[in-house]
């Protein structure tokens, strides 16, 4: 008897992790997290509103000294590998690769945590591009996108930006003494063609009028 199986991968070598590097865009650099970029994070992120932290596994931060502890944790980690959005030179924000998979080209991007003045801006969905064009050109074959499955934002977000809603993990994590069920989105080398080039036309300047407001939005 002949039983069905996946169709042969042909051409594709388990890669590298990603080279640790700033990712350049128009508005955003994606940066490797570095320890001077405390006070920047401090600043943006000192004076927010707590909902930014009901869906994370750590926060708030009490004060600078709490946000430098934990930024030191994470520093020289490889998986996850820590990255700050940077504006003007000024860090309002961070994520990471993690979960990072070379044998079977999978890739996660999480931790993401956008300061007040950097949230539904081009430069943050530039980020977003920045780090799945840099997955994809590692030679990376999936990046997955997970979130409380209650956290409609972050699923808004995962959507908008083209990953695919695979289905939810119940009672996947445990974290704050609460239940996490967890909701799995994807995105795939077979799709990212076509995703860049939505991406790339969306943030592409000719999109946006002097005063800034979007002529089609990304859903469109």
């Amino acid at each position: 008897m002949t039983l069905p199986i996946g169709e042969p991968v042909e051409g594709w070598a388990p890669p590298l992790p990603p080279e640790v590097k700033p990712l350049e865009g128009r508005r955003i650099t994606v940066t490797p997290l570095r320890a001077e970029a405390v006070d920047a994070l401090w600043e943006a992120l000192a004076d927010d509103d707590e909902a930014t932290w009901t869906y994370m596994g750590y926060g708030p931060f009490s004060d600078r000294a709490a946000l430098a502890s934990t930024v030191q944790s994470w520093l020289g980690s490889s998986d996850p590998a820590f990255y700050t959005f940077d504006v003007g030179g000024r860090a309002q924000g961070w994520g990471a690769y993690l979960r990072i998979e070379p044998t079977m080209g999978s890739i996660e991007v999480g931790h993401l945590v956008f300061g007040p003045g950097l949230r539904r801006t081009e430069a943050a969905t530039e980020a977003m591009y920045l780090m799945a064009r840099h997955a994809f050109e590692s030679g990376y074959r999936r990046i997955e996108w997970k979130c409380d499955a209650l956290n409609a934002r972050s699923r808004r977000a995962a959507e908008r930006l083209g990953f695919t809603y695979e289905g939810t993990f119940r009672q996947h994590m445990v974290y704050k003494g609460r239940n996490r069920d967890t909701a799995w989105y994807s995105m795939i080398d077979s799709e990212w063609p076509s995703l860049r080039q939505r991406l790339e036309d969306w943030l592409d300047p000719a999109n946006f009028d002097t005063e800034g407001r979007q002529r089609r939005r990304l859903a469109d």
